[in-house]
């Protein structure tokens, strides 16, 4: 996984530098959705602001108490396809895995969980064209194949 992970960063950096004319890129917070509270970096693979993309992110949180550690990573890769008919209003489909690393840190015992779990993204951005800030609401359903959370968002 680990090995995965490190691939898909390489490529999204790479892209960066292959670009004679870089495609749109933006850097983002987002609470909620698959990587719960994450960092994203998403990037056109064209010369666009709409089409074909991807996303990857890191998020999660930790938890204290007495003599125990809790703490969760996630995070979150995908590819979307951005659409518009104004260049400001769009409707960005996706589809990703987001792999999530669980690690419990009590004083009693140190032990380590790894899974995954699959989403997709039903989103509206309001967005320039230009630089700027950007808005963005989704529906994203996850799911594996223990549960599915239809209105995670």
């Amino acid at each position: 996984m680990k090995k995965t992970v490190l691939i898909l960063i390489t490529a999204f950096l790479m892209s960066d530098f292959c670009a004679a004319q870089g495609p749109a890129k933006a850097i983002f917070f987002e609470l909620g959705g698959p990587g719960l509270a994450s960092l994203n970096y998403d990037m056109r693979f064209q010369n666009s602001e709409k089409g074909l993309g991807g996303r990857l992110g890191i998020g999660g949180f930790s938890l204290s108490g007495d003599d125990s550690r809790f703490t969760a990573v996630f995070v979150p890769a995908a590819v979307n396809y951005i659409m518009s008919k104004d260049d400001k209003n769009y409707l960005e489909l996706g589809a990703g895995v987001t792999a999530v690393i669980l690690r419990d840190g009590s004083a009693d015992k140190k032990e380590s969980l790894k899974s995954s779990f699959y989403h997709v993204d039903i989103a509206y951005r309001l967005q320039p064209k230009e630089d700027g800030f950007f808005f963005r609401a989704a529906i994203t359903p996850i799911f594996n194949k223990h549960f599915f959370w239809p209105y995670y968002a």
